[in-house]
């Protein structure tokens, strides 16, 4: 199984035109393979859809994209919203939760570290063993390592109910030595951010 993330960022103030024609054309597209989660921005980088598609693999997704092309029902018309795309094929870690519909939002935290090269097995095995305790505390949604795109990612995504259960959930979670792993890491970069559900978003 991958993952397919496409990353749009909008012009100023498209963000809700684009979600409706997004939403508007869907139906058609899911026809042909599922959407796993569809998010937009509200802290951090702004502007920002996330949008997930899951594939058997690249040899599906090629022949799925390529019949909804054919088939005139997609992409929706949003081109002219488009200031800059990203699309990231991801591969989820054994321990990983399947990205399937589920209601543990509003918010979402994607966390997105740069590793030095070779450093995600590291990081797997250092997340495997000190997991446990961490999801006691508020669900996890994925995490996953990047295979095409950006290289030695690590991306994690966690859900909560406000912003300040996730205020309290991180200072309970260093109070207690729960989370995060203990060094040495093999981080060398990372970013955050927040994120909601679309009305149409299988995870909301």
């Amino acid at each position: 199984m991958i993952y397919e993330f496409r990353t749009y960022t909008l012009h100023v103030r498209a963000m809700p035109e684009f979600i409706k024609r997004f939403g508007e054309a869907l139906p058609r597209r899911l026809e042909l393979s599922p959407l796993a989660a569809f998010w937009y921005t509200e802290l951090g980088p702004l502007n920002q859809v996330i949008h997930v598609w899951p594939y058997k693999d690249t040899n599906e997704r090629a022949a799925i994209r390529a019949e909804a092309v054919r088939a005139g029902i997609w992409p929706p018309k949003t081109l002219e919203f488009i200031a800059d795309m990203k699309s990231e094929i991801l591969e989820p870690l054994p321990f990983s939760p399947k990205l399937e519909p589920s209601n543990h939002g509003p918010y979402f935290e994607m966390r997105t570290y740069d590793l030095r090269a070779g450093g995600v097995p590291e990081m797997a095995a250092k997340w495997e063993k000190h997991l446990p305790p961490r999801l006691a505390l508020s669900p996890l949604i994925g995490v996953y390592a990047s295979d095409i795109g950006g290289l030695n990612q690590f991306i994690h995504i966690w859900a909560y109910k406000s912003l300040d259960e996730r205020m309290a959930v991180r200072k309970t979670m260093q109070e207690k030595g729960i989370w995060p792993p203990p060094p040495p890491v093999p981080t060398l970069r990372q970013e955050a951010k927040i994120m909601l559900a679309a009305p149409f978003s299988p995870v909301q």
